[in-house]
């Protein structure tokens, strides 16, 4: 063997070695130390249709961001009229998208008519305002359009946070319709869990409890309290002074703790520079006060302020067990969703389901290879046997390549691998059906094998690339069952143009040898 021919053999050996190091960890579950420390150790990722897992479509509530736009908007309306000694009353949002006030006595309501035109431009005044007389003002509908779908964007980036966070393996997270989240997490079957991680609003405030419970404006909200004698929680009502002294926007970490001495888990938080700042001024100004965490509107704890705390850092105590506390510091660390989310669809996959299916696409792969494998091997005899490995060599770098680039597998994507191997014995017949019209045209071995493969490239590389073309479009805008098809679909062809044509060059070199007398079988 020459030097040139050894080097081509190589550039075939190479890849298969590779491809058997990555799938290695397919078929042995105990692999050593040794290889652990340096060598690839992660299976294929299989999909939801295969492994098992949750499907859900969520409903993101983006009404929700609308109004909690106006309520913003009223409240720092209601603090800049203030500011300007103008005085006003009876606030309320109307509906969805539109608030109204009064303003105290008629000199003051075209300063304030120039204050809200010259401030929000995007409010516009509801010609003739209420009956009663007061100011009404709608939210501009671009305004609003852009709200909506802005809650939508950032409700997607936070669930795709959480359930980062909550170490889901090959989640699928995309938009779905006008308001919903598609979210589909193979190998997770707790359902109670997930939904309550993904769909919590996590909304965060900082409250002084009120010195006086019927002083105008205080808020009632349910909350626990943790027995010290008996350790036990009970159902507490706070009453809970309006003013948000902070929110949760201003939370940099978050990290769930172990509770000591019998005590329950709880959760650590620390703060940003401005978090910090302002908590600082808060301890410092109410010592000697209780102050409430609350957490979608419920007193999560409400404890008495001892001293001044600096440092950015405070706790949020509760009723928690590990795993509450554990998610709740996942979804302070992701941030809050910026309008509710429900549950609009929920399908569990069963792993057995899973198993079933790759049985019956394991059957239908392994009986559907053998046959086309026997057809080229009697068919075409020796060249047929080269099309034959070709065709293993494929399947190994296709699922090699599917471990490395940790790919998802799916059922959609085993009829991917299928259509591959399709593909793969029609570039092998063509090379096939081009050589015997060589030779029956009276031309030696090696002529007809430079003839064959030199007029059946074409067409092998015009059909793979359209088709390799379409599999991308697929794969940029197809779900996730689509998504898996044209992921194998598109690495297949690569792999087959590699082996369906080099490859099997090679070994028809190889058979055939140097011999200008060669014969070739076919």
């Amino acid at each position: 063997m020459d030097r040139a021919m050894s080097w081509r053999v190589s550039t075939i050996v190479g890849p298969l070695l590779v491809a058997i190091v990555v799938l290695t960890p397919n078929f042995v579950s105990e692999l050593p130390d040794w290889w652990k420390s340096a060598l690839p150790t992660q299976p294929v990722s299989l999909g939801l249709d295969l492994r098992g897992g949750i499907h859900l479509v969520l409903e993101v509530q983006s009404d929700k961001a609308v109004e909690n736009t106006i309520d913003m908007t009223m409240e720092q309306l209601r603090r800049e009229a203030r500011e300007k000694e103008i005085a006003t009353r009876d606030w309320k949002r109307d509906g969805t998208d539109a608030l109204s006030f009064s303003v105290v006595g008629d000199a003051k309501r075209g300063e304030m008519e120039n204050l809200v035109s010259d401030t929000y431009p995007n409010l516009q005044p509801v010609a003739g305002g209420s009956a009663d007389g007061s100011l009404r003002y709608r939210l501009a509908k671009p305004e609003v359009d852009g709200i909506k779908s802005l809650a939508i964007e950032q409700a997607l980036e936070t669930v795709r946070n959480r359930i980062d966070e909550f170490g889901v393996a090959e989640p699928t997270i995309q938009r779905t319709g006008t308001d919903g989240i598609l979210v589909q997490l193979p190998g997770v079957q707790d359902a109670e869990r997930a939904k309550k991680l993904i769909g919590r609003t996590a909304q965060l405030r900082f409250q002084l409890i009120a010195n006086d419970p019927g002083a105008p404006g205080v808020q009632k909200l349910s909350g626990s309290e943790i027995d010290p004698v008996t350790r036990r929680p009970t159902e507490s009502t706070y009453s809970v002074e309006p003013t948000v002294l902070m929110s949760g926007e201003v939370i940099s970490d978050a990290r769930h703790r172990p509770g000591q001495m019998g005590e329950a888990p709880y959760v650590a938080i620390t703060l940003n520079s401005q978090g910090a700042s302002v908590f600082d001024r808060i301890t410092a100004d109410n010592v000697g006060r209780r102050m409430a965490i609350v957490l979608d509107g419920k007193v999560q704890s409400a404890p008495v302020i001892r001293e001044r705390i600096g440092g950015g850092r405070a706790v949020i105590t509760g009723n928690f067990t590990l795993d509450e506390a554990r998610d709740l510091a996942i979804v302070l660390r992701a941030g809050a969703l910026p309008a509710p989310v429900v549950v609009a669809e929920e399908r569990t996959v069963g792993p057995s389901l899973g198993r079933d299916s790759i049985a019956a696409g394991t059957r239908s792969f392994l009986l559907g290879g053998a046959l086309v494998a026997l057809f080229m091997l009697v068919y075409y005899r020796v060249a047929g046997l080269i099309a034959d490995m070709a065709m293993g060599l494929n399947v190994l770098l296709l699922l090699a390549s599917l471990a490395a680039f940790h790919g998802t597998l799916t059922l959609p994507g085993i009829a991917g691998i299928v259509l591959t191997l399709g593909m793969a014995v029609d570039a092998n017949v063509l090379i096939n059906e081009r050589i015997r019209e060589e030779l029956r045209g009276g031309k030696t071995a090696h002529a007809a094998l430079d003839a064959g493969y030199a007029r059946a490239l074409p067409a092998i590389l015009d059909s793979n690339v359209t088709t390799f073309l379409a599999g991308l479009i697929l794969f940029q805008f197809g779900s996730g069952p689509v998504k898996g098809f044209a992921l194998t679909l598109c690495i297949g062809i690569v792999t087959t143009i590699f082996t369906a044509v080099y490859c099997s060059r090679v070994l028809h070199d190889l058979v055939v040898g140097t011999k200008p007398a060669a014969r070739l079988s076919i």
